[in-house]
């Protein structure tokens, strides 16, 4: 089962820091900052803190029923072009390669970035080849990420970057998100420096680049990563329109005068907060254990809003197995001095997943994610999203059509819901890179 975004929340009474959150924050952070002040070689351009302006989680490459991603046969002697929308800009970018699943070298010959036109046009004048090391090719060795050198290049908040990768010899399977939202395009030979997108057909999955960082404006304070499942990667929205809530919630800290955030949208659709989906490795490792890559992962991160759980539930995980979970994922993102806000689970009722026994699971675990004080702060999507006077129950004006999934005004009811204030009142923590 994939679940997939939901719409909108209002901010209950538990968001605010209990006097026993900031003291145990602020102890937590003292250690944090005895940390990030190593100096990191790569952590800086010429004078400004790198912010994830584009993120997206990875998994193994692999056949996907219904979905024709070349990732799990891999690629020869193409061209992937993948359109990323970042959510924060500056004069400087630099993009992250992925080999993060592949059981083997992974060799690529060419990276380029240029301004959007239009589907796999590119801007004319606009683009620019990448450098690893000073070289245009580079080695990505099996499990790990890469970082391109930084490059001079301005980048407008909200606009749409063309990152492509010509690889050469075959890849076997690659590492890859799956389900975007978004049209991409797949070329044959290399087509990584080509301006017009006539050579290009399309695929429907981010192949070979996890991540795009700028070299922030000086209001941009740090990085705010949305984690979950669906809910958060896609949901029913439109596509190639960037109507997921993390997009709803970066045009909203774009909109406002003063201090800003760049968002990082870590959903992976199906995604399980606990488990495994044995034999579905397209929906990826578990939330508990991806949190440090792909959430901590991020360059300047400063905060991280989990909403994931749904899917446990409709796997008939207990409430008790499911806390558990929680705790374990605040426990890992406090060690690092970041605070981590709860997501109430939408309404569900009239879905396939609903069961009466799973309804009193989500009460539970929303009971538990409202009036528990273990989250620094509570964004009550659920409350947002819920029908006049059926708290059990998506509002059909968010409803995408199975009681499950938000629509795209459900999505931006979700982002609307969330409080910029508490995400930008706390001082940021690392922007180095991990590479």
């Amino acid at each position: 089962m994939r679940s997939r975004p939901s719409a909108a929340s209002r901010l209950s009474p538990a968001s605010r820091l209990s006097p026993a959150a900031r003291l145990r924050l602020a102890a937590v952070s003292a250690v944090a900052l005895a940390v990030t002040q190593v100096p990191h070689a790569s952590a800086h351009g010429s004078g400004g803190p790198w912010v994830a302006a584009w993120g997206a989680s990875q998994v193994a490459g692999s056949e996907i029923p219904g979905n024709s991603c070349p990732a799990g046969k891999g690629l020869e002697n193409q061209t992937v072009r993948n359109v990323l929308f970042v959510s924060a800009g500056g004069d400087r970018v630099r993009v992250r390669l992925a080999n993060t699943f592949g059981t083997r070298p992974l060799d690529v010959d060419r990276v380029t970035v240029a301004l959007q036109r239009s589907g796999a046009a590119a801007l004319p004048g606009t683009v620019r080849t990448l450098t690893f090391d000073g070289r245009r090719g580079t080695t990505v060795q099996a499990g790990e990420d890469l970082f391109s050198d930084p490059l001079p290049m301005r980048v407008r908040a909200l606009s749409s970057l063309l990152v492509s990768v010509h690889v050469d010899a075959a890849t076997g399977p690659v590492t890859n998100h799956p389900f975007t939202a978004q049209g991409n395009h797949l070329a044959s030979g290399d087509a990584a420096a080509a301006t017009s997108g006539t050579r290009y057909s399309d695929t429907p999955c981010w192949m070979l680049v996890s991540g795009v960082d700028v070299r922030g404006s000086a209001r941009t304070a740090g990085t705010v990563v949305t984690f979950g499942d669906s809910i958060t990667d896609t949901a029913s929205t439109t596509g190639n329109a960037n109507q997921r809530y993390p997009d709803h919630l970066a045009r909203r800290l774009q909109d406002r005068s003063g201090p800003t955030l760049s968002v990082v949208n870590a959903g992976l659709g199906g995604n399980r907060l606990i488990a495994e989906r044995d034999g579905e490795p397209y929906y990826g490792p578990s939330g508990v254990s991806r949190v440090e890559r792909d959430a901590l992962g991020q360059s300047g991160v400063r905060a991280v809003i989990l909403q994931e759980g749904i899917n446990d539930i409709g796997f008939s995980a207990s409430a008790e197995d499911i806390i558990a979970g929680y705790r374990t994922f605040i426990e890992k993102v406090h060690a690092r001095g970041v605070p981590v806000y709860g997501g109430t689970l939408l309404p569900f009722r009239g879905s396939f997943v609903w069961t009466p026994e799973r309804q009193a699971t989500w009460t539970t675990v929303n009971d538990w994610i409202r009036h528990s004080g273990a989250f620094d702060g509570v964004v009550d999507f659920a409350a947002a999203t819920a029908s006049a006077g059926d708290p059990l129950t998506m509002d059909p004006a968010y409803d995408s059509g199975d009681g499950l999934h938000p629509n795209d005004a459900g999505t931006r009811a979700m982002a609307d819901a969330v409080d910029l204030g508490m995400l930008l009142a706390r001082p940021g923590r690392d922007d180095s890179p991990r590479t």
